[in-house]
């Protein structure tokens, strides 16, 4: 176990490598100038030579990397050249509550996505089955942004249940923020929880005509037993790969969502970026967001060792 996570470890350092010069280079094919950006209207040129001065713009490429990954090393992700304030300020601001939404959409997905598979693979081809996989297709097929307004129009317009929109922090009232992101967590996590359902059952059912689960048959177990200790456990290695890959998709943001809930998170904190030319906290997300990913494969190949006992070898 140890020379594998060893061995894992020292990969990261080549990819990170690579994912920043990536993340460098594409952020220099963005159109338009962001010091004319930040010089307002009246564009003068003494105003401008000074903000390409000021942020190093006016340097070779080559030098701006070396900066920026020097700055990085050192944990310091550059300054926001349009709000003025340090780059992981404004991720330690934004990231606990995209984390907080992504978490609570992965519990949303594993619950009803796992449950589901299980539950279509042992009534395979009955009433149950299909009517699983009907939902399961409403689901992936069914727009974030449509789901969302349908849920604030039902349950805050129509029943008076949630609020319609905001956000509060679980720390600031616990109850309240539970029930100003049971929604959009909700819509985040019912399309994965249609493909977690999708994958679980196919993974099931290949378990389920294993010969280790005939002779578990044959010994007289309980199907519960035989489902649940034998079946589904070597079922779950995709479902770890799926659920590690979509939670590195929630935590770099989900804008849509985030925008018809009006939550601030990571997805509202990118686009803003994007479009003001605001390249220190464009790198900064995307590097943070890249590492997370990262991070994460690492964890759920870990998971993998955990889970499945022929890997340990």
């Amino acid at each position: 176990m140890l020379p594998f996570l060893a061995k894992r470890l020292l990969q990261l350092i080549p990819t990170l490598f690579f994912v920043s010069v990536i993340i460098f280079g594409l952020q220099q094919l963005l159109p338009g100038d962001p010091a004319l950006a930040m010089a307002g209207e009246e564009r003068d040129p003494a105003v401008l030579e000074q903000i390409r001065k000021q942020y190093r713009l006016d340097q070779p490429v080559y030098a701006q990397y070396l900066y920026w990954v020097g700055g990085v090393l050192s944990g310091d992700l550059g300054e926001s050249m349009r709000l003025k304030e340090p780059v992981l300020t404004l991720i330690a601001q934004k990231f606990p509550v995209t984390l907080q939404l992504a978490l609570m959409a992965i519990v949303f997905s594993l619950s009803i996505g796992v449950t589901a598979g299980v539950i279509s693979a042992v009534k395979k081809g009955t009433a149950v089955d299909y009517a699983v996989n009907v939902v399961a297709l409403w689901g992936i097929s069914t727009p974030n942004f449509w789901l969302g307004i349908l849920l604030i129009f039902l349950f805050a317009v129509h029943l008076g249940w949630l609020p319609a929109s905001g956000y509060v922090g679980p720390f600031e009232d616990f109850w309240l923020s539970l029930q100003t992101t049971i929604l959009p967590a909700f819509v985040l996590g019912n399309s994965f929880a249609a493909v977690l359902m999708r994958h679980t059952r196919s993974a099931m059912l290949q378990a389920m005509s294993s010969d280790y689960v005939r002779t578990a048959r044959a010994k007289g177990l309980a199907e519960r037993i035989v489902v649940l200790k034998h079946a589904m456990r070597n079922a779950l290695t995709p479902v770890v790969t799926l659920g590690a890959l979509e939670l590195g998709t929630l935590l770099s943001g989900a804008v849509l969502t985030e925008q018809v809930f009006s939550i601030p998170g990571f997805g509202k904190l990118i686009v803003d970026s994007v479009f003001n030319r605001d390249y220190a906290v464009v790198q900064g997300v995307t590097l943070i967001t890249a590492t997370t990913y990262i991070v994460l494969n690492l964890l759920a190949d870990i998971a993998y060792v955990l889970i499945n006992p022929r890997l340990r070898s």
